[in-house]
């Protein structure tokens, strides 16, 4: 069997277009977010920062700006070139302080403007609560009051995490998954109608080594797929990864391992290549955007969240999460682990009664 499966990976291997998919395409998504997200980054965006005053307070809104990280924050003169830039989506938004703001004069005027596109809600969101958040400060510093009210904080965990580290491991969930569910369902698909698995049936090999041989190639594959996300988010992005790496991979491929079986359910109940690459796509898709790759699952609706919680890919990530970001254990939660377990029961079972390698 140790023959079949080098034979099995050599030809993996030589697929160029199988390793596209299966190494490049999750690595684009990491140097993607890396760019934007990667190495601590908090900022939401450009702003342009309009100025024509220039006393204590307005100097303390701009350092406050600067100091936050929340805004890239470019300074104009000229307010029409302000707009102009906020229109070709250059920027998010743009603070304008006017004239003599925050001079003791009675005529000076007391309003800061934010000019900004409603279809940015990220930016306006962050824009309008900075810059109400300083100036409400400043209303109780000059009027020598202290807030009655106050927020207290206390965090679950001392990890500095981030939004990168999130979708860090949403997207080894999602090559793990794509590479799994397509690679195994077209792959068994284009044996068939190619009339290999035909011929392995009329051969002595017992058809179940050919399987664990072919699986086993996959796995390899899906090491190299974890490896390169973890190396380039970690050591070029700057991600942080508090837990167990071994955990990591030990969990990651009991994951791809489901997947691989949801693709031989899926070559067991379709004919050709095109019909298995369909459906891998319409079953792999939904659970890429609704199983928490790019953000949280329970910010969806509760009743969509009472059912996207138990896709195959939700629990798995939750499990990664919580292994690689928080350092803790994988039965602090054994929802998930059931979850998890329940679909690898439930997939082998339903693959081994529909795949044959002879439809004969």
């Amino acid at each position: 069997m140790f023959k079949l499966f080098l034979s099995n990976l050599k030809i993996l291997t030589r697929d160029r277009e199988l390793l596209f998919w299966s190494l490049m395409f999750p690595l684009m998504f990491t140097f993607i977010f890396g760019f934007f997200f990667g190495k601590g980054s908090t900022s939401t965006g450009t702003i342009v920062l309009v100025e024509k005053a220039q006393t204590p307070i307005v100097e303390n809104f701009r350092k406050a700006l600067d100091e936050s990280g929340l805004f890239k924050v470019q300074r104009e003169d000229d307010l029409e070139k302000a707009k102009d830039i906020l229109k070709k989506g250059q920027a998010g938004a743009v603070i304008v302080v006017p004239e003599k703001f925050g001079e003791p004069l009675p005529e000076a005027p007391t309003k800061i403007k934010v000019i900004y596109d409603p279809a940015n809600a990220q930016i306006n969101s962050a824009v309008l609560s900075f810059t109400n958040n300083f100036l409400t400060q400043v209303n109780f510093q000059i009027k020598n009051v202290a807030p009655t009210f106050s927020l207290e904080e206390e965090k679950t965990s001392t990890n500095q995490l981030g939004y990168f580290d999130f979708v860090l491991i949403g997207l080894i969930g999602m090559a793990l998954m794509n590479s799994s569910i397509q690679g195994i369902a077209i792959g068994m698909s284009k044996y068939r109608e190619d009339k290999i698995l035909k011929r392995i049936v009329t051969t002595p090999l017992p058809s179940w080594r050919f399987i664990v041989s072919y699986i086993l190639a996959r796995l390899v594959i899906n090491l190299f797929q974890v490896s390169l996300i973890l190396l380039i988010g970690a050591y070029v992005f700057g991600a942080h990864l508090y837990g167990n790496i071994f955990l990591v991979y030990l969990i990651g491929l009991a994951g791809a391992v489901l997947f691989q079986l949801i693709g031989f359910a899926i070559a067991g109940l379709v004919k050709t290549t095109a019909a298995a690459e369909g459906m891998a796509t319409a079953i792999a898709i939904p659970m890429l955007f609704l199983s928490g790759v790019f953000f949280p699952i329970d910010t969806l609706p509760k009743w969509l969240y009472s059912i996207v919680q138990y896709l195959p890919l939700a629990p798995l990530l939750k499990i990664l999460r919580q292994v690689a970001l928080e350092s803790t254990s994988p039965l602090e939660n054994p929802v998930n682990l059931l979850i998890v377990a329940s679909w690898i029961l439930f997939c082998l079972l339903f693959a081994s009664y529909k795949f044959r390698l002879s439809e004969e």
